[in-house]
Order: structure tokens, then sequence, then C-alpha cells
């Protein structure tokens, strides 16, 4: 895709760079390299965003994924990841995204090693998808 802009309709990645997340307090990480993969390998895929703390910093590094408002209709909900310190994270996570992301697509199993509830210990949209 031309012009390097997301996809219209497409999910968001949020990516914690505050207080913990994205700084010397997990080390052996390449902050700014993960940062910068995730924008580069996503590019016109959807939007990568740095965020301000979400309070989960004894997760660090914090990843959501939030649907597409097609993917949100249909029943997708933002899935939080925690721990997102190697490589390998990152690569499911691209995986994922362009395969289209929560509500679209299954996230690759290892995932589910990384999933993490978000601050208020309750899934977010969880009632909302109730049948």
């Amino acid at each position: 895709m031309s012009g390097g802009g997301p996809r219209a309709g497409a999910c968001t990645v949020s990516v914690c760079r505050d207080c913990c997340c994205g700084t010397e307090k997990v080390p052996g990480v390449d902050h700014d390299a993960q940062l910068d993969r995730l924008r580069r390998e996503l590019a016109g895929i959807c939007r990568v965003r740095a965020t301000r703390c979400l309070d989960v910093c004894e997760q660090a590094n914090v990843v959501v994924v939030q649907p597409s408002p097609q993917a949100r209709a249909a029943g997708g909900r933002p899935v939080w990841l925690g721990l997102v310190n190697d490589p390998g994270a990152v690569d499911d996570i691209v995986a994922w995204v362009r395969a289209g992301g929560p509500g679209l697509a299954a996230p690759p199993d290892v995932l589910d090693l990384y999933a993490i509830e978000p601050p208020g210990g309750r899934v977010v949209g969880a009632a909302d998808a109730a049948p």
C-alpha cells in the first residue's frame, strides 16, 4: 500500500512506553527497536502508537491490540499482552495483525502465554460479547 498510512478500518496496536515499559527497568530488550519494528512491519496495515502508562507496570512491556470497527461489530475485543520482551512475541503479534487481528483472525496459540487482564481486573468488552 502506498502512502504508508494504515488502511481504513484497521485495528490499532498500542505499545506502552512510559514509566516501566520501554525503559531500562526491563533489561535486555532494545525497546526502541521493538517499537520501530512493529511500526515498520505493520506500516500500511494498522496504526501503531506509543502510549503513556497503561497501569500494568508489573507486566512490562505491554501491547494492546484493538480490533477494527468491523471486527468489533463482529464481537472482537481488545487483547492485552504483557511481558512482550522477546522478538518471537513480536513475530506472533505481527502475523496475527496481518491476518486481521482480534475478531477476524485467531491469534497464534503462543500469544495465550502473554495474555493479561487490563487494569481493573475485568476483560474489556466481555459483557458486550455475551449473547
